[in-house]
């Protein structure tokens, strides 16, 4: 979580206060005292949070009344309580992250869905094969990609992020004994970022990249209907399937009556295009997407952790022809 100074300001260029050193805090406590001691703790950094945290809480109440307003269901409106919940459960999260870490987190206690058989070929690149992306969210834990790798038979997973604390992560990763989750800071997609990532998809191992995160170069964006109002969706993920003619997967993992669940599907088979189509077909892979994630919001509603202004246009939101009073199906 970050605190921010200015509400336009980009949510990457924002001082991480919660980030980093919360985790790293957490960590050594966790080692020292055992997650049980560490709880109350860690609740007592996010209430701090929670109630000098004037703008986050204002734009998780923003999320929820956007969420109410287009599922139509009045449980999920707004109130001090569900507010005070959402930052509860990133706290959780905190915690569940650190246990994935250090290998407390078992396949046994993880239900996967997976309809299109993506774990399957992520055990069949252990004997060859060429690596596809994960697509991935901030709603939930992202950082369950630990259970991954395990799911995966141990086969490399390379999360590029925005983040400038991608060594001090690493760190604590490779501290914790996981060495199967890498994570690549990405700025900018230049040719050595793509021969890199090119290459590391020839030896099999797949990358990971969060879908709902715009990074600071504003002009790779596209603008798209997100629970009934325009928001901006990183081009990135798009641009690198088919750049890399690379499959592409959706991911998802919420924790749901205190399991966590994780959602595989297929998305992508074969991204292609020529200049004439390419606006529009990433427009409407990012429209689709942003469907899929405002319908794996009403499965955990508390678990949307982006805490900085998401909605960041006065515009009537993108004509669709579509109701949205309820979640639309996404067809893989």
């Amino acid at each position: 979580m970050a605190e921010h100074g200015n509400d336009k300001q980009h949510w990457a260029a924002q001082r991480e206060r919660g980030s980093f050193w919360l985790m790293k805090l957490t960590a050594f406590g966790l080692r020292l005292l055992g997650r049980r001691p560490m709880t109350p703790v860690l609740y007592g950094i996010v209430l701090y949070f929670f109630v000098f945290g004037r703008r986050a809480r204002h734009n998780v109440r923003q999320y929820q009344d956007y969420l109410a307003q287009w599922s139509g269901r009045s449980d999920l409106r707004p109130t001090l309580r569900s507010v005070f919940g959402q930052f509860m459960a990133f706290g959780e999260s905190l915690l569940d992250r650190l246990d994935a870490w250090h290998g407390k987190l078992k396949l046994s206690q993880v239900t996967l869905h997976d309809p299109d058989g993506v774990r399957e070929r992520l055990m069949k690149n252990r004997q060859g094969g060429r690596g596809e992306i994960l697509l991935g969210t901030h709603l939930g834990n992202l950082e369950v990609c630990r259970a991954l790798a395990e799911l995966g038979e141990q086969v490399p997973l390379n999360v590029l992020v925005h983040t400038a604390n991608v060594a001090h992560f690493n760190r604590l990763q490779s501290a914790a004994g996981d060495h199967q989750l890498h994570l690549m800071q990405v700025s900018e997609m230049d040719a050595a970022l793509m021969l890199d990532l090119s290459q590391r998809l020839d030896r099999g191992e797949w990358l990971a990249i969060a879908g709902d995160r715009v990074p600071l170069q504003d002009g790779r964006r596209v603008v798209v209907d997100f629970l009934g109002h325009p928001a901006p969706f990183p081009q990135g993920p798009w641009m690198l399937a088919g750049l890399l003619r690379c499959p592409v997967n959706l991911m998802c993992c919420l924790k749901i009556d205190g399991r966590y669940q994780i959602h595989l599907e297929s998305f992508i088979d074969a991204p292609a295009w020529d200049r004439r189509q390419r606006e529009a077909l990433i427009k409407g892979w990012a429209q689709r997407y942003a469907d899929y994630l405002a319908h794996k919001c009403l499965l955990a509603p508390r678990q949307w952790f982006n805490f900085h202004p998401y909605w960041q246009f006065d515009a009537p939101p993108p004509a669709t022809g579509e109701n949205h009073a309820h979640p639309r199906r996404v067809a893989p």
